[in-house]
């Protein structure tokens, strides 16, 4: 009986879990929050669509529930990172909602990086209240709660040290103001607080001396007094974070406590989610350059299977992305799920009808072998699959194109040769009776299909005692040099019936 119930539990969805967990009365808002510091890659999408398919379990359930996603535009730049010139170490340290944009085509250096994120989620049907910390601060949202963190300094330090282990300097005030002279988020002296003015006085390690209005966003609270205060002031009742903020004594327990003795509110449920590290690399980040950005995915792969990689794994097991071989396995699985249409995970991955039925995997084929559009819709044509809608059909082959340039393993990739490989002088005597036999068969097949052109070859190997692995080699070597290639039905399906026999009988006849 405890197995039985084991495996139907293990059979609902865990955003299915999350949906009945959380209280089943009141309305809901689901908090994500992302630093546009840097290019927005496939590892902080896991937090973005974790609450986004909360979110629609949620809403699914009868529930009233939000989306949020705040971008924290607010925070300061931490370093010069890789993708940037050496000029930007002038702006370390300042808000990278005033830094300038690194094209040059933004209102600033936040709104580089946010604005193709914010693209890709439309993409992935993801559709938030979008709101942005610096707003947030400059609007005077937060005035209420900054007064109340100036005037409970001590409160607020006592927390922390307990719950996180750390020790803070005696003078600690969990406020930067933005320096006067120096433009940075400063972790300054706080020399005096005025609430009726919302103003403190500091000190900033460069030297000046400065009055900071909060009321009007010039400055912000440190991080760990930063979220607990957003819960309360927007009323987050559910957020999905990482596993550096669940960690024992981490932000979410330092938070916690905050929220309900400093504020008088109720942390949100917590849906903690593990890293997606890119195969053989380790966990994204764009800092250190281990990243794949999301638009670079969605010029490779649909939104569907995007969102399905992250449907189909619980949060907290870590998803160990390859872009290469790893890929296509994840397609082919969408594919097969999206077939039926039955499951959960298709229901909560599926954005649209698939455009095509035409296999990735083959449109990897056709794209090699194809010179030019008109080349991909006869192909594909020859092999009955249905290219009325033209554009859809050329947005998969760019896909395709994308993904053999990119991340394609050369066992993958190939080149038709235009002329006769010299590697076909090498055949045996074997090797030619063989493709004889198989000419003999291809000139008269009425169907050229790929499996009846596949099985021909195992037929041919056994009427004339020559390994079928043989046979498959020495087609390689007569059309693409090499002694491997592409499953062989679709490929020669591809090339069509013409080229493939007048290939196969110039090699048999080829003399050195």
């Amino acid at each position: 009986m405890q197995q039985q119930e084991k495996e139907a539990q293990e059979r609902i969805h865990w955003a299915d879990v999350c949906a009945a967990d959380v209280d089943q009365e009141k309305p809901h808002y689901i908090a994500t929050g992302i630093t546009p510091s840097g290019p927005i890659h496939l590892g902080n999408m896991r937090e973005v669509l974790t609450g986004d398919i909360v979110h629609k379990a949620m809403i699914e359930r009868g529930l009233s529930a939000e989306l949020i996603y705040v971008a924290d535009d607010f925070d300061p730049l931490r370093k010069v990172y890789p993708f940037l010139p050496d000029s930007y170490t002038k702006y370390i340290g300042m808000p990278i909602c005033d830094i300038p944009c690194p094209c040059g085509n933004h209102a600033n250096y936040a709104e580089h990086f946010l604005e193709p994120f914010l693209q890709s989620l439309e993409e992935m049907d993801v559709h938030p209240t979008i709101v942005r910390s610096s707003e947030l601060y400059r609007s005077g949202t937060f005035t209420k709660e900054i007064a109340t963190v100036l005037e409970r300094p001590g409160d607020i330090k006592e927390i922390l040290e307990r719950v996180s282990g750390r020790k803070l300097p005696d003078s600690w005030v969990p406020y930067y103001p933005i320096c006067g002279k120096c433009h940075t988020l400063a972790n300054a002296e706080i020399l005096s607080h005025n609430p009726e003015t919302t103003s403190v006085t500091y000190r900033c390690s460069c030297g000046y001396v400065g009055v900071s209005d909060y009321s009007k966003g010039e400055g912000k609270l440190v991080w760990r007094v930063d979220w607990p205060m957003r819960w309360y002031n927007m009323g987050i009742t559910v957020e999905p974070f990482g596993k550096d903020h669940a960690a024992a004594g981490g932000s979410y327990d330092t938070g916690k406590e905050i929220v309900e003795k400093i504020f008088g509110g109720v942390a949100p449920f917590p849906v903690q989610y593990e890293w997606i590290s890119l195969k053989g690399k380790g966990s994204m980040a764009s800092s250190t350059g281990v990243a794949i950005s999301i638009n670079e995915m969605l010029s490779i792969v649909s939104p569907d299977v995007l969102r399905y990689m992250i449907v189909r794994t619980r949060p907290e097991r870590s998803i160990n992305f390859d872009p290469a071989m790893g890929l296509l396995s994840l397609i082919d699985e969408y594919a097969r799920i999206a077939e039926d249409k039955d499951s959960r995970e298709y229901e909560l991955s599926a954005i649209s009808a698939i455009a095509t039925d035409i296999p990735f995997r083959h449109m990897i084929t056709v794209v090699q072998i194809a010179q030019d559009k008109e080349t991909i819709f006869d192909i594909l044509a020859r092999s009955g699959y249905n290219v009325d809608n033209k554009e859809a059909v050329l947005a998969g082959a760019e896909r395709a194109r994308i993904w053999v340039e990119t991340y394609a393993p050369d066992m993958v990739k190939f080149t038709v040769q235009t002329e006769l490989p010299p590697a076909v002088f090498a055949y045996t005597e074997d090797d030619r009776n063989a493709l004889r036999a198989l000419l003999a068969h291809y000139v008269i097949m009425d169907e050229w299909k790929a499996e009846t052109i596949h099985n021909a070859i195992y037929r041919v190997g056994e009427d004339t005692g020559v390994n079928a692995k043989k046979i498959f080699t020495a087609i390689y070597l007569a059309i693409l040099g090499k002694e491997r290639g592409p499953r062989a039905g679709w490929f020669l399906e591809a090339l069509g019936k013409e080229f493939v026999v007048q290939r196969i009988t110039d090699a048999v006849n080829a003399v050195a």
